[in-house]
């Protein structure tokens, strides 16, 4: 059955209909889309899965630094407190896929290569926790980069009805997307329903609303690289909601629909403008002149 992409329950609709997982029936219509074999289209994903693998590792380099000095070593930080800390509060899984965003996102600010999952001030937490699911549970690797399908799926009908760009929605759009995509990825690898993607989905996404977009410099570094180690969480604990048969009760549909209009709602000085929020605190502009110097007007 070929999907539009238009909304959530069609893509929903058309694996149960198809008896297959989501990722299945993407990959299969997108090769015929771009005129590729699914094996081909298996291998570009395979890359790019591999990317966010390498991306993991070099950004825990303890000596690691942005471009503008203002963060590094924070993937580092996390991954060693996993291992001194019993796993910390949270576990040492949870904690070391907190470790892993925090990285892939230190690995971008850095001028790193990262995978855009869908965007680079959001690109920690689809690896954060796939990556994670791979290398300390044992997923397996085809697994892990079919997930990776189903959550670009999700992705392109979030991208289409509402926004993934912190300028027009707010980190609800960027964040807020990706722990969505991440959140529908796990439920998938854990033998959870179609049905059960798309209320992960949901309950990430609204565990999110009205999260906005205020980089501090204009930076994607404070708050984003931390913000991306709390999308980790959501998606986790999104995805062991919906495995658990809890749903969001409102359809994952119209919470897009919803998070379009808290963004087109937001003020400008709260879309990546660095105009509000963190960014004009006393301290943020303090860093900013750190940077850029003072303003001459």
């Amino acid at each position: 059955m070929k999907i539009g992409y238009d909304s959530i329950e069609e893509i929903v609709r058309a694996a149960e209909e198809a008896g297959c997982r989501i990722s299945e029936l993407v990959l299969e219509e997108q090769a015929v889309l771009l005129e590729q074999t699914p094996e081909d289209l298996y291998q570009r994903m395979e890359h790019s899965f591999e990317v966010m693998c390498e991306a993991s590792s070099a950004g825990q380099d303890r000596e690691l630094r942005s471009m503008s000095g203002l963060t590094g070593g924070e993937g580092w930080h996390m991954m060693d407190y996993a291992s001194r800390k019993d796993g910390g509060i949270c576990g040492t899984f949870m904690t070391r896929a907190m470790g892993r965003a925090l990285a892939v996102s230190n690995c971008n600010a850095s001028m790193g290569r990262i995978v855009a999952t869908p965007t680079a001030g959001s690109c920690g937490i689809l690896p954060g926790c796939l990556v994670s699911m791979y290398e300390d549970r044992g997923l397996d690797k085809r697994d892990a980069v079919m997930a990776c399908f189903t959550a670009g799926a999700f992705g392109m009908v979030i991208a289409k009805n509402a926004s993934i760009a912190g300028a027009e929605g707010g980190c609800q759009a960027e964040c807020g997307s990706a722990a969505g995509m991440a959140a529908a990825a796990l439920t998938e690898v854990m033998g959870g329903t179609p049905k059960m993607c798309g209320d992960a989905l949901a309950i990430a996404l609204v565990s999110q609303m009205g999260l906005v977009c205020d980089p501090v410099a204009g930076l994607v570094e404070i708050p984003c690289i931390k913000r991306n180690a709390s999308g980790v969480v959501i998606a986790m604990s999104s995805a062991d909601m919906a495995l658990a048969g809890i749903e969001p009760r409102i359809p994952v549909d119209e919470c897009i629909q919803a998070m379009r209009e808290v963004g087109q709602a937001l003020p400008a000085s709260l879309k990546e403008t660095a105009g509000g929020g963190l960014a004009a605190t006393p301290t943020g502009r303090k860093l900013k002149e750190q940077i850029f110097g003072k303003d001459k007007q």
